[in-house]
C-alpha cells in the first residue's frame, strides 16, 4: 500500500528538519520525504496520480515526526495479563504515539532464557502493532545470584540487559555482566535503587512523608546504586542507560560522568518532573511509584537537566496493575503507575508549551536519541527509512480521563488533568496502527 501525508509541519531531529512538506510511503518505507511547503489540489492529484497512492493523510495543521520509542514500559506478559499484555499494551503504545517500545523483563517467568525471549518476541510479531524490544534480565530470576543465559538470548537478537524493579546488590557479578554486554554490544538498563536502604518506604522521605505517617525513602537509595554503576560502566565499558532518574545528585553525577566520557545516558518520567511530593493529595496509592514523587528541589534539576541536555531520554515506566491492588493504602499497594496514553501530552504541555524546550527537542528525546542509546536504525523518518511515524495536534485541549485508556492499567494520578496536544495517527511500518477517533 502507497500512503500520501501531505502538509503537515514536518519534524525530524536525525537531519535537523522543521518544515511544511509532504511524506509518501511505499509499503513498509518511506519514499520520499519533500520539504514543499503546503501544495495545491493540483499538486496533490499529481503526486497521488504519479505514485499510485492508496491512501492520503491531510496533515494541515498537525505534525508529523518518527514514532515515538519507550526506554522503558512493563507489559507484564507472560504471567501477569490480568495487568496488562501484549495486546493491550500494544493498543496503548499506538494511542500515545509509540512505534517502538522497549518490554522490561519482570514478568513470571522472568525473561532471563532463550524461551521465554523468544514467547514476547513472537507474540508480539503477531499483534503487529508496535515493535517490541525485549529486555532480559540480568540475572536468573532476577534473584542477584547467577547469570541470566546472556549469550544464548543475545544470539536470538537481544540488544539490552536490565534488572528493572530492582538492582543486582551484588557488586561482583553485576560487573561480570557488565563486562558481557560490553563484549556483546549490550546495552544496560539500570534500575537504581540499594534495597538495603529502603526500609519499607513507601514515599519520598521528608515533612510529607513525616505528616502522612509513612515511612519515607531517601535520596541515598537511588544514588548509591547511580554512582556504583557509573564506575562500573567506567571500568567495563559498557553502555550504561539510568532508568527513572529521580533525584539531583542523579542529575550531577550524569553530567560528571560524560564529562569523563563515559557511556552513561539518562531518562526522566514525566511524573517526576510534573508532581512532586507535595502534590500527594494524603494516603492514595495512585500516588505510588518507584522511585516516588521527590521534593520540588529535585524537580527543578530534572528539568535543569532536560533543559542542558543531560537528561537524554523522557520514558513513561509504563507500569499498569489493577484497581483492586492500587485501591490499598500505599503502605501495601504496589508501585507504578501507566504512562503510554499520557507521556506525549505530559511532556508538551510541561516543557514545550512552557517553554522550557522545543518541539524538535522533545521528539529527538522520545524517539531520536532512544533508537541511538539502543544502536536501532529508527526515530529517523528520512527518506529510505522504515516509516514508523506519529501525526499529532499539538493544539488540542482535553482532560485526562483514566476511563478512555485503553490499557487495563487505568492507574494513574493525572485523572482530571488538563493537558495539550493529542495523536491523531500511528503509523508503524507503514501500517496505520491508531487512528484519532473523531477523524474521518
Amino acid at each position: 500500500m502507497n500512503t500520501l501525508i501531505y502538509n503537515g509541519r514536518i519534524i525530524n531531529p536525525a537531519t535537523d528538519t522543521d518544515s511544511i512538506g509532504y511524506i509518501i510511503i511505499e509499503d513498509e518505507k518511506i519514499k520520499a520525504l519533500e520539504l514543499s511547503g503546503i501544495i495545491d489540489d493540483a499538486t496533490l492529484s499529481k503526486l497521488r496520480a504519479d505514485n499510485a497512492i492508496d491512501k492520503v493523510i491531510d496533515a494541515t495543521n498537525l505534525v508529523v515526526t518518527p514514532g515515538l520509542i519507550d526506554l522503558h514500559v512493563h507489559f507484564r506478559d507472560p504471567g501477569l495479563t490480568y495487568k496488562e499484555d501484549i495486546e493491550s499494551g500494544s493498543h496503548a503504545a499506538a494511542k500515545g504515539g509509540f512505534t517502538t517500545v522497549v518490554a522490561m523483563p519482570n514478568t513470571k517467568p522472568v525473561v532471563d532464557d532463550v524461551e521465554t525471549y523468544d514467547y514476547v518476541v513472537n507474540k508480539a510479531k503477531s499483534v503487529g502493532l508496535v515493535n517490541v524490544i525485549q529486555v532480559g534480565s540480568v540475572t536468573k530470576g532476577m534473584e542477584g545470584k547467577e547469570l541470566s543465559d546472556i549469550e544464548g538470548m543475545a544470539s536470538h537478537g537481544l540488544i539490552t540487559l536490565s534488572e528493572d524493579g530492582k538492582s543486582v546488590m551484588d557488586s561482583g557479578l553485576y560487573r561480570k555482566a557488565m563486562k558481557k554486554a560490553a563484549k556483546l554490544n549490550l546495552s544496560v538498563l539500570a534500575h537504581c535503587e540499594d534495597i538495603n536502604l529502603v526500609e519499607g518506604g513507601v514515599m519520598n522521605m521528608g515533612s510529607k512523608s513525616d505528616s502522612l505517617g509513612l515511612i519515607g525513602i531517601s535520596n541515598a537509595v537511588e544514588n548509591v546504586i547511580t554512582a556504583r554503576d557509573i564506575m562500573l560502566a567506567e571500568e567495563t565499558g559498557a553502555r550504561l542507560h539510568l532508568c527513572h532518574c529521580s533525584t539531583k545528585e542523579s542529575m550531577d553525577m550524569i553530567r560528571d560522568g560524560k564529562a569523563k566520557g563515559i557511556k552513561v545516558s539518562g531518562e526522566v518520567c514525566p511524573h517526576h518532573f510534573v508532581l512532586t511530593e507535595d502534590d500527594i493529595p494524603g494516603d492514595n496509592a495512585m500516588y505510588k511509584m518507584n522511585p516516588p514523587l521527590r521534593s520540588k528541589a529535585d524537580k527543578e534539576a530534572l528539568l535543569e537537566g532536560i533543559k542542558d541536555g543531560t537528561v537524554e531520554v523522557i520514558s513513561t515506566d509504563h507500569a499498569p496493575h489493577s484497581m483492586e491492588e492500587k485501591m490499598k493504602s500505599m503502605k501495601d499497594a504496589p508501585f507504578g503507575i501507566v504512562g503510554l496514553e499520557t507521556s506525549l501530552a505530559l511532556s508538551y504541555t510541561y516543557l514545550v508549551d512552557a517553554g522550557l524546550i522545543s518541539l524538535s527537542t522533545l521528539i529527538e528525546k522520545m524517539s531520536y536519541n532512544p533508537a541511538r542509546i539502543l544502536g536501532i536504525d529508527k526515530g529517523n523518518i528520512d527518506t529510505g527509512k522504515v516509516a514508523d511515524i506519529m501525526i499529532f495536534d499539538d493544539t488540542s485541549e482535553y482532560t485526562i480521563n483514566p476511563d478512555t485508556f485503553v490499557s487495563k492499567g487505568k492507574n494513574t494520578p493525572f485523572s482530571g488533568m488538563k493537558v495539550k496536544g493529542r495523536v491523531a495517527y500511528t503509523i508503524m511500518g507503514g501500517k496505520v496502527t491508531y487512528v484519532k477517533e473523531d477523524i474521518i
